[in-house]
C-alpha cells in the first residue's frame, strides 16, 4: 500500500502547514510543464497530488491513520464494519469518498488552488485540475480513485518585436508603428521618458497557443538615427559650427530643434567647445516637461588656405601672443 506520508516525505506527526509546504515543493519539482519529456516525473506528480488529497484533508487523514482508507483514498475492507450484505455500507462511507476541487476540509484550499498559486510563473502551463472521482456508498464495493487531469490548452509564446521611432515622433505624437505576428500593423503608444532599449508589453498580441491563450508581444523601442541630434537621457545634443569671425565678433544664429528653429545669440570672443543650453527643447520626461537641447559651439576655419589670414595670424603671434595651455601640458 502506498504511504502518503512517505510520498510527501513527512512524519506522521507533521502539521498541516508542514504537509502543505512539502506538497508545494514536490508539485513544483515534478510539474509536467517543467518535465515535458520525463514520464516518470509526470507519474510522480500525480502520486504527490494523490498523497495530498488524503493528508491535506483533515478527515481523510484521520481515516487513513485509523486504517479505514488506503493511501489512494479507497476504503479498506474490514468484515467487522459490515452488518450484512443487505445492511449499511462501509463505516466512514457517508455517501462516498469522492474528491472535490473545492479542496480538503481544513486544508486552506485544495491542490487546484495551490498549484495555480505556486505554478503560475511557469509560463505556458495551463491550469491543472483534479477531476472529481465518482464516490461510493451503501456497500457498493467499487472504490474511487483520485485522478489528475491536465488542461491541454497552453499559452502561446511571447513575440519579441522591435519598433523604431523618430525623435520628432517621440517628442510629438509619442507613437511608434509595429507589425504584429498576426500580420496586423498597429501604432504603439510610447510613454514619456522611454529610453532606447525599453520594452513595452502588448497583452495577447504574441503568438497563438495550441488551443489556448495567445502570448504577449514584447516591443523593444529603438530610436531612429538623426542627422543632427544625439540623445543624452532626456537631453539632446547638437554641434553648431561657427566661422572664425562669428566666434570673434559674435552673431545671432538659428539653431534647429525638434519643433522648429530658434535664434540664439553667440557672445563675442567665443571659444570652440563652449556649450549653450536651450531649456525644454529636449525629449519628454516621465515626471513631466522635457529635457534640454545642449548646443556645442565649434569654430571652423575656411576649407581653403587663405594667405591674408595666415599673414594676420603671423603678425598676431609676434605682437599679441597668449597662452591657452597650462604647465600640465608641458610634460615632465
Amino acid at each position: 500500500m502506498k504511504d502518503p506520508y512517505r510520498i510527501l516525505g513527512v512524519d506522521k506527526s507533521a502539521s498541516e502547514a508542514d504537509i502543505k509546504k512539502a506538497f508545494r515543493r514536490l508539485a513544483k519539482q515534478y510539474h509536467p510543464d517543467q518535465n515535458a519529456d520525463n514520464p516518470q516525473a509526470q507519474a510522480k506528480f500525480a502520486e504527490v497530488n494523490q498523497a495530498y488529497e488524503v493528508l491535506g484533508d483533515k478527515e481523510k487523514r484521520q481515516q487513513f491513520d485509523r486504517g479505514e482508507i488506503d493511501g489512494e483514498g479507497k476504503a479498506q475492507f474490514n468484515p467487522n464494519d459490515f452488518a450484512g450484505f443487505g445492511g449499511a455500507g462501509a463505516r466512514g462511507g457517508r455517501g462516498g469518498f469522492g474528491f472535490s476541487s473545492a479542496g480538503p476540509a481544513g486544508g486552506g484550499g485544495g491542490f487546484d488552488d495551490i498549484l495555480n498559486d505556486i505554478l503560475g510563473g511557469f509560463g505556458g502551463g495551463g491550469r491543472r485540475r483534479a477531476a472529481g472521482a465518482e464516490g461510493f456508498g451503501g456497500g457498493a464495493g467499487a472504490g474511487a480513485r483520485a485522478q489528475y487531469e491536465a488542461n491541454s490548452a497552453s499559452k502561446g509564446k511571447d513575440a519579441a518585436l522591435t519598433a523604431r521611432i523618430s525623435l520628432e515622433d517621440l517628442a510629438g505624437s509619442g507613437k511608434a508603428r509595429v507589425k504584429l505576428p498576426s500580420g496586423k500593423t498597429v501604432d504603439v503608444k510610447v510613454p514619456a521618458g522611454t529610453q532606447e532599449g525599453d520594452k513595452i508589453r502588448l497583452k495577447g498580441q504574441g503568438h497563438a497557443g495550441a488551443g489556448g491563450k495567445t502570448g504577449d508581444a514584447l516591443v523593444e523601442i529603438r530610436f531612429a538615427a538623426h542627422p543632427l541630434f544625439k540623445v543624452d537621457g532626456s537631453d539632446l545634443r547638437i554641434e553648431l559650427p561657427l566661422t572664425l569671425y562669428e566666434a570673434v565678433l559674435g552673431a545671432k544664429l538659428r539653431v534647429p530643434t525638434l519643433d522648429g528653429a530658434v535664434k540664439i545669440t553667440i557672445p563675442e570672443n567665443t571659444s570652440s567647445g563652449k556649450t549653450m543650453r536651450l531649456k525644454g527643447k529636449g525629449l519628454p520626461k516621465k515626471t513631466g516637461g522635457a529635457g534640454d537641447l545642449l548646443v556645442s559651439l565649434q569654430v571652423a576655419l575656411p576649407e581653403q588656405a587663405d594667405e591674408e589670414l595666415e599673414n594676420l595670424m603671423r603678425a598676431w603671434r609676434e605682437l599679441k601672443p597668449y597662452r591657452v595651455r597650462g604647465n600640465e601640458f608641458n610634460g615632465s
